[in-house]
């Protein structure tokens, strides 16, 4: 059972594909993720949506902390988004943005694949269940 984040967190959501659209917009498909990532973050200032970028996570094993990876975006402190450059989002990207969730104690991860011709078949919405 999915347990659907808050209207405060749908809108924080719904603005970050606002954006991501317009990115896509603008430079369609075929470029690496990085441009889409500086471009991302260039319309999230424009539009005064706070984010942080590349935020380090610690993963945590039975109660030790083993290593740490790297989350492309937080925005707001709230919703995880990560950004793709691939074919197909595959079942491995979700998985990803799940243990992303649990890792960090978010309840929301946006995967945007860039490689798409219309941006909303690349917008993917997982929910920390």
């Amino acid at each position: 059972m999915n347990i659907e984040p808050d209207e405060g967190l749908d809108q924080l959501a719904r603005a970050v594909i606002g954006a991501a659209i317009e990115v896509h917009r603008i430079l369609g498909p075929g470029f690496l993720e990085s441009i889409y990532e500086e471009a991302l973050c260039v319309e999230l200032r424009l539009r005064s949506i706070p984010f942080q970028r590349q935020v380090p996570v610690g993963i945590v094993y039975k109660g030790v902390e083993i290593g740490q990876n790297r989350l492309d975006l937080v925005v707001a402190g709230r919703l995880i988004v990560e950004l793709k450059t691939v074919e197909k989002l595959a079942p491995i990207h979700d998985a990803k943005s799940i243990s992303y969730l649990k890792a960090t104690g978010h309840h929301l991860a946006l995967l945007i694949n860039f490689s798409v011709m219309v941006l909303k078949d690349g917008i993917k919405r997982i929910v920390l269940s």
